[in-house]
């Protein structure tokens, strides 16, 4: 253990053999880089609005602004709802349909066979239904949830 006055330190010409150094030469003094990070001579942070956390962000452009608030429309998050509920639907259906034992049987003849072109028009139809169906109820929660979002927000409830 080095004496409290001075500490040894491992010259560069010696290899095995120590030197004593003056108090304050090549130690670290954590009382003087404590004063920089918490004391008097702290520098204030400059914190520039924008961003998470004082990040600089650069300013948006007026076509980058136009698409968001047509983003964040009503009308387009319930197209958007539509669109993308109509596939989901469609395959729903399909594969419903494909489960059911009853697709393409004909309720006057229950004995006869169903062919395949029946079976898969069945099948087609059933889709078809379930698609418009998913896009419909897509598309009206969607639009409602916006509209009670938007009104919520001008009056300030949090709903």
């Amino acid at each position: 253990m080095a004496a409290p006055g001075g500490s040894t330190v491992l010259s560069p010409d010696h290899a095995a053999s120590f030197s004593p150094v003056a108090p304050g030469e090549g130690t670290l003094q954590y009382s003087l880089i404590m004063e920089h990070l918490v004391g008097d001579k702290r520098r204030p942070v400059e914190v520039i609005p924008g961003g998470l956390g004082g990040i600089p962000t650069p300013i948006k452009p007026d076509e980058q602004k136009m698409m968001e608030r047509v983003m964040e429309s009503c009308g387009f998050k319930a197209a958007l709802a539509c669109v993308g509920g109509s596939p989901f639907g469609g395959a729903f259906g399909v594969f419903t349909a494909g489960i059911d034992t009853n697709v393409g049987f004909d309720p006057k003849d229950p004995y006869r066979t169903p062919s395949a072109r029946e079976v898969l028009k069945d099948m087609g139809q059933r889709g078809m239904s379930y698609a418009k169906n998913f896009a419909i109820v897509g598309a009206m929660f969607s639009c409602t949830e916006c509209l009670v979002e938007s009104v919520s927000m001008v009056a300030g409830l949090y709903i």
